[in-house]
């Protein structure tokens, strides 16, 4: 067994007896350290979640690399920390450790490994292909990348049937492929049969956490440290620029979905309708939160990264900035004879970003979610354990 894929049919003590890569070691040795101090109990979810095990084997370690947010508040206030002869660094260490979960996870593997070698090449290249594909669908179809004023009507461009099936191939590839993953991590970290009522109640309390991005607050309300020992709450606010952007695409793409399909009115819509009003305040955030969150992981402290990581991150930045860039530019110019061009670029932008999502840095949401739903149903059971004790 060389993969966490096959971590799928194993319980979590048979994890234990699994072979500890490089960076899995690293973290091992930095939680034992943490684990005999415990300066850092209150910080965030990674500590009390450490304070409950004796040991850390390939689960474990997955588990807290998942939940930690790599706030830096715990290596600026580490006795231990570089340039002590210990050297812990736990946010880095785990940053080393999460890229590997999402590749290992991934499905097909050898995609996930590919984006973790090449997220940026991968990202750009996917997009900028299908978009390239679609602008010359366009010249045969048209004879011209340009096309008579057409009053936003998309569907005189790509007929509103080949849309549906292509995006929806695509969103169901990525669904699937992001399913497959998660439950084959949560099947490694799972604390086991877990009470139905525990689970909805934990289930609830980790949503909370997700959505609020309750950990990027430091543990203590004044946010990340980012450059320096300073805390800010830069990264909270880019982040929910950036998923708050995506919810409202996503409501924007389902309102257009029930106008066509059960009112009987089909696109192009008013600027002050509800698909577009949602659309275009989803475009902003996802222009604002990934290029506040592009400056910020160009200027954080080396310290709390990864190398390695960077084309992951970028690549999922880059690639929602293409998809906001040209869905805005889109919006703007939906009158004139560009409209065809800059049609054939978002949608190309948009199905790349889906193709590539199981395998970049969205798939840290949806690990961290099931990571955070452990933290929740671990708490609980503790707590009804301490009580009928």
């Amino acid at each position: 067994m060389d993969t966490l894929q096959d971590l799928t049919n194993l319980t979590h003590d048979a994890v234990s007896t699994l072979m500890l890569s490089p960076e899995e070691e690293e973290v091992q040795r930095v939680m034992t350290i943490c684990n005999a101090c415990r300066y850092c109990e209150g910080y965030c979810a990674v500590f009390p979640a450490m304070t409950r095990l004796l040991e850390f084997n390939k689960a474990d370690i997955h588990y807290l690399a998942n939940v930690c947010f790599n706030c830096g508040a715990c290596l600026h206030s580490c006795q231990y920390a570089p340039p002590h002869e210990f050297g812990v660094n736990v946010p880095q260490a785990m940053a080393a450790v999460r890229p590997k979960t999402y590749a290992e996870f991934a499905w097909p593997r050898a995609l996930g490994k590919l984006y973790e070698r090449a997220g940026l090449t991968m990202a750009l290249a996917t997009a900028g292909g299908l978009a390239l594909f679609l602008v010359l669908v366009l010249l045969v179809n048209q004879g011209s990348w340009l096309n008579a004023p057409l009053a936003g009507n998309f569907y005189a461009i790509f007929p509103h049937n080949l849309l549906v099936v292509m995006f929806g191939v695509v969103f169901l590839y990525a669904i699937v492929s992001l399913g497959v993953g998660v439950t084959s991590f949560w099947r490694m970290i799972s604390p086991g049969a877990v009470p139905h009522a525990t689970l909805s109640i934990a289930g609830l309390q980790a949503t909370g956490n997700v959505v609020t991005l309750k950990y990027l607050d430091g543990g203590h309300g004044l946010g990340c440290n980012d450059e320096d020992d300073r805390f800010t709450l830069r990264r909270r606010v880019f982040h929910h620029f950036t998923f708050y952007g995506f919810v409202c695409c996503f409501i924007a793409t389902s309102l257009g979905t029930i106008y066509h399909y059960f009112l009987n009115d089909p696109a192009p819509y008013p600027f002050f309708s509800a698909p577009v009003l949602f659309g275009t305040v989803g475009g902003i955030g996802l222009l604002i939160g990934p290029a506040g969150l592009l400056w910020l992981n160009v200027h954080r402290n080396p310290q709390h990264q990864v190398k390695a990581q960077e084309p992951m991150d970028r690549g999922f930045i880059a690639l929602l900035l293409l998809v906001s860039l040209t869905g805005l530019a889109l919006l703007m110019w939906r009158d004139t004879p560009a409209m065809g061009l800059l049609l054939a670029i978002h949608l190309g932008a948009v199905m790349g970003f889906f193709l590539t999502m199981p395998y970049g840095k969205f798939a840290h949401g949806i690990f961290r979610s099931a990571a955070l739903l452990k933290n929740a149903v671990d708490k609980r059971m503790d707590a009804k354990a301490t009580a009928t004790a």
